[in-house]
């Protein structure tokens, strides 16, 4: 039986990083991934360009992690986002910067970057192993025993000294995120927070599909949920197939799904015109009504993209000449639903953050298992911070792994 001393499960943004940091460790380690090619999630993120992550330093970027900011902090520090940066482009990869301090690779090409971590990896000497899958787990007194099957129907067992678990979340199944990881800690005892899609579309009550495709810019979006408000995001939001999505869509879906979950009632409130007052609003419309000679569409026509004119009118119950400016300031979605996993960006919840040491990504409840990216309890924003996440918890993983081999 082939015995390694690191054994690292999955192979994406995650275990890509680990088997990155495992080169140059001078120790045998295999990368095992399911898919017949690695990181067929990360092909996708950022449109397919791959939003590699943020460069906003710690005291802002922790205020995009959930739901413990403060787990993450060793990790980050120990490969932070611009170490991740500093690796590509010494790999051959430039980066660049965007607006909202994203990164991503200067030739827009998701492939680039999975291309790029995969070559890194094989010149270093650490064995990749795909269309393969971990059955199963078990551990003796020294040795983790792992059971494959690959593609063509071979079975086989190999051991390991460590393993790490980077088996991602639920979050687009067919690109091989199946919650095999869960079933994995589960089985070694530990505690599995309920899980849940994020990142994702919100579903209003009978959204008008006129809606579908416009994109609204430099717009205030409050969530509300059981009455209260608890969350006010500005920027773009965009109306789709799946109903409220684009940037705010998506930073308040986390708060929204949960509210859905625990059967309360959501509400998404969004306000057309965030920079101009009630009262000078008020004044404009008036000033409109006159010029229109007190049409609605025509005056509604002159506050809002043409191609929403009709559907916000009809979708405004009461809406009249003297309610204008209001309704542009508060127009309400009652919030029924959300997309699932098949097209959600991440999965919130995961293995429990309480039994991992936040320091070096080692199992509390097991000794030498590791766990790093989307199968633990931690997720982001959008922008560019849960590929940090991975990369970051990859990273603090390995090294960690790789140190306590080597003392």
């Amino acid at each position: 039986m082939k015995s390694y001393h690191i054994v690292i499960v999955g192979g994406g943004a995650a275990g890509l990083m680990a088997a990155a940091r495992c080169v140059g460790s001078g120790l045998d380690v295999v990368l095992i991934e399911k898919n017949k090619e690695c990181g067929k999630k990360l092909l996708i993120t950022g449109k397919g360009r791959c939003n590699i992550t943020n460069s906003s330093p710690w005291k802002d970027f922790q205020t995009h992690i959930h739901p413990d900011k403060g787990f993450l902090k060793n990790a980050f520090h120990h490969f932070s986002n611009k170490d991740v940066v500093a690796l590509l482009e010494s790999a051959g990869l430039p980066c660049k910067e965007e607006r909202g301090n994203r990164i991503f690779p200067v030739s827009d090409r998701s492939h680039d970057v999975r291309d790029t971590l995969v070559k890194y990896i094989k010149k270093g000497g650490i064995n990749v192993v795909t269309g393969c899958q971990v059955l199963d787990i078990n551990k003796g007194d020294n040795l983790f025993t792992l059971s494959l099957s690959t593609y063509e129907g071979d079975n086989l067992d190999i051991q390991a000294s460590r393993v790490i678990l980077a088996t991602g979340g639920l979050s687009y199944p067919t690109t091989g995120s199946t919650g095999d990881g869960y079933d994995v800690a589960s089985k070694f005892g530990h505690t599995i927070v309920g899980t849940f899609p994020s990142l994702t579309a919100l579903k209003p009550l009978n959204m008008d599909s006129r809606l579908e495709g416009i994109l609204l810019k430099n717009v205030r979006m409050d969530l509300w949920v059981n009455g209260s408000k608890v969350q006010s995001e500005f920027g773009e939001t965009l109306f789709t197939s799946g109903g409220i999505e684009g940037a705010l869509g998506f930073r308040v879906s986390r708060k929204g799904v949960k509210g859905l979950i625990n059967g309360q009632k959501v509400e998404l409130v969004l306000d057309l015109k965030p920079a101009v007052e009630m009262d000078e609003l008020n004044k404009r419309v008036k000033e409109l009504s006159a010029e229109c000679g007190g049409k609605l569409k025509k005056i509604v026509s002159r506050l809002v993209p043409a191609q929403m004119v009709d559907p916000f009118i009809d979708s405004v119950p009461g809406l009249n000449t003297g309610n204008i400016a209001s309704r542009l300031k508060e127009w309400r979605f009652k919030i029924v639903g959300y997309v699932g996993y098949e097209r959600c960006v991440v999965t919130a919840g995961g293995v429990s953050l309480d039994e991992i040491s936040r320091k070096t990504m080692e199992s509390k409840v097991i000794d030498g298992l590791y766990m790093a990216g989307e199968v633990i309890d931690l997720d982001g924003d959008t922008g560019g911070y849960n590929l940090q996440i991975a990369f970051s918890t990859g990273a603090l993983a390995a090294d960690s792994a790789v140190r306590s081999i080597s003392i």
